[in-house]
């Protein structure tokens, strides 16, 4: 019965990717204008007319056609999606002054916002290395590596360690408090050791090895909560827990309201972001070709707290967030959270063979195919309610676009094909 289970399971995957999801953003986002890609859609699929180019969602584009066009899919046609991307990214997005790539463009590639942000950086770094390994064309990884050659030089701290985020055009470090300067994050830490995960698997250059290793220490001897091995979202210099505030130049923070905190700005860890960060170290010890042995326990308690405490048993789905030490402080529904706790969770039963795992996922995955997907439409609504009924509705916009969800149908096929030969 699992296997029959998960064989329907995987036909409506498929269907839903192949059919609906990849569809949606192959026949939209091709700015054959401008250049690069279009990323702002109503609720329907239909263009808003938003006159701006994010580096984070030009990037994201990037690393979904390419990535999506090694794993198989498009018939050839996502090879040349990525590279009209590419162009638009290293042609129009890059500082041949200052070096690095600016923050947000209007439509026609003018600069709107100048300063340089490791957030972004970071998907470039990912995105355009897997655009050489999908492709074969070499200005993805010499780009890069320029980034990656950037952020050595500037950003890294060589008294506490880790990474600085927020910089100016030219590279000085900005202020503190919402300007970002004295802050770092598990957001951008999390997502070099993602970026220098695809960096080292298309160069297998020891320096990319070394700093990969590098990030991996940092995010599990200083980021994650000793006890709870949670994800604590900001930090000072020296590594003391930072209370969350709100940047001025920001990427998902657009639905807190109030001053710019959340209301447990101390004691908040995010379900999706816990579960994202186990699958993408389970990623990097495979591309390490590392022994996992002494992480181990490390899964088990990040995993299990994920499920313990943001699955939602009543209605499906995974809540936002909530304490450390356990329970829940926001119930809402995001859909990258779903996208990511899916992948984790089959990871989690691979390592483990441990059912729960397997009956999270089932859980969330009913609630991403019955509530999340705008039926009709291909992608997924960008935040519910508890029960499933949308809060927002826009299929797209600088923060929210391709890369988790395409990412997430990828991987699960991938993970249930492994899954349901051995049964």
């Amino acid at each position: 019965m699992e296997k029959q289970e998960l064989l329907k399971i995987r036909e409506e995957v498929h269907h839903h990717l192949a059919n609906e999801l990849l569809p949606f953003w192959m026949n939209r986002m091709m700015d054959k204008t401008n250049g690069g890609y279009l990323t702002h859609f109503d609720k329907d699929g239909n263009d808003t007319g938003e006159d701006e180019k994010s580096l984070i969602a030009q990037t994201r584009c990037l690393y979904t056609a390419s990535s999506a066009h090694r794993a198989g899919y498009g018939d050839g046609k996502l090879e040349a999606l990525a590279r009209h991307g590419a162009d638009f990214i290293i042609n129009k997005m890059w500082d041949s002054e200052h070096q690095g790539f600016y923050w947000m463009m209007d439509r026609r590639g003018n600069v709107k916002t100048d300063k340089k942000i490791i957030y972004g950086h970071s998907f470039a770094i990912y995105s355009l290395s897997e655009y050489t390994l999908a492709t074969g064309d070499r200005r993805g990884i010499e780009y890069a590596e320029k980034v990656f050659d950037l952020i050595q030089k500037y950003c890294t701290d060589t008294m506490y360690g880790g990474y600085w985020e927020m910089f100016e055009r030219d590279w000085t470090l900005r202020g503190p408090g919402s300007e970002g300067g004295d802050r770092k994050t598990l957001d951008v830490h999390m997502h070099l050791m993602e970026a220098f995960t695809t960096l080292y698997e298309c160069t297998g250059k020891d320096v990319h090895k070394r700093k990969l290793n590098e990030v991996i220490e940092i995010l599990q001897r200083r980021i994650n909560h000793p006890v709870y091995r949670t994800g604590i979202p900001q930090f000072f210099r020296d590594w003391t827990v930072a209370p969350q505030i709100k940047f001025e130049i920001i990427w998902g923070w657009d639905r807190f309201t109030g001053e710019g905190t959340k209301a447990n700005v101390t004691d908040n860890t995010c379900f999706g972001h816990n579960a994202e960060f186990a699958w993408l170290l389970n990623h990097a010890l495979d591309i390490l070709k590392a022994d996992k042995t002494p992480y181990m326990k490390d899964f088990r308690t990040i995993l299990d707290h994920t499920v313990n405490n943001g699955i939602d048993t009543q209605y499906g789905g995974v809540f936002v967030e909530g304490p450390h030490s356990g329970g829940v402080s926001d119930r809402e529904k995001e859909f990258w959270q779903q996208a990511e706790v899916l992948t984790a969770m089959l990871d989690g039963y691979l390592m483990f063979r441990d059912t729960v795992y397997l009956e999270a996922f089932k859980n969330v995955q009913r609630f991403v195919f019955d509530y999340m997907i705008n039926k009709g439409v291909g992608e997924w609504y960008p935040l519910m309610s508890r029960d499933g009924k949308p809060i927002w509705t826009h299929m797209g916009h600088s923060w929210k676009i391709n890369y988790h969800t395409v990412r997430s149908m990828i991987l699960t096929l991938q993970k249930l094909d492994t899954i349901i030969s051995e049964l």
